[in-house]
């Protein structure tokens, strides 16, 4: 015979387990995200928008920020996003070595993020942004003298590494916003 008291504690049980069956389907995204979710794995090609979702209790859901980041290469210490001197050491058409310092604005295409995190994973900055970043940059920069690249070709070549990283990022998932170009470091002998 079932007590009045073992049907009380029967209903909590009952309650608390629906309860948390409920709150493990709910998932928040915060504003300037979007969540991507993955089951067992296999990551889905929808994502979450920004809010409260119901969603599936036994799914993954990894978010990911698709607001405007920032990626600088420094040759000054803690001023980049890698401590320490970041800056890019290219050659020019003459053969000098000339230092950039480049900041990088991006963010994520909210549509590609699943494909971006399954491709990739959430370290896409030291995976793609920093290597194609650098690498299309001393793939340019032996078109420019370096007295040309520091005054009169400046603009031209900013916007020559902007087309070709645009491109790049595109393929990745990425939007690119901006590149701008800081600081040009001419040597020393090419100084005096």
């Amino acid at each position: 015979k079932i007590t009045p008291f073992a049907k009380s504690i029967r209903g909590v049980g009952l309650a608390v387990i629906m309860l948390g069956a409920l709150s493990s389907s709910v998932r928040q995204v915060d504003a300037g995200f979007v969540g991507v979710k993955s089951l067992f794995g296999k990551v889905q090609k929808q994502t979450l928008e920004s809010g409260l979702s119901l969603i599936n209790p036994l799914m993954d859901v990894t978010n990911i920020d698709t607001r405007t980041q920032n990626y600088t290469m420094s040759g000054v210490h803690d001023e980049g996003t890698k401590s320490g001197d970041d800056a890019i050491k290219v050659l020019t058409a003459d053969g000098l070595e000339v230092t950039i310092d480049l900041s990088v604005l991006y963010r994520v295409n909210p549509t590609e993020a699943p494909k971006l995190l399954s491709e990739i994973g959430v370290n896409f900055e030291d995976k793609i942004v920093r290597p194609i970043t650098r690498t299309r940059i001393r793939d340019n920069s032996v078109y420019y003298d370096a007295v040309a690249l520091y005054s009169t070709k400046r603009d031209e070549f900013q916007s020559r590494i902007f087309k070709t990283i645009e491109v790049d990022f595109k393929q990745r998932g990425l939007i690119l916003e901006n590149l701008l170009v800081r600081n040009i470091t001419l040597p020393a002998s090419v100084k005096s």
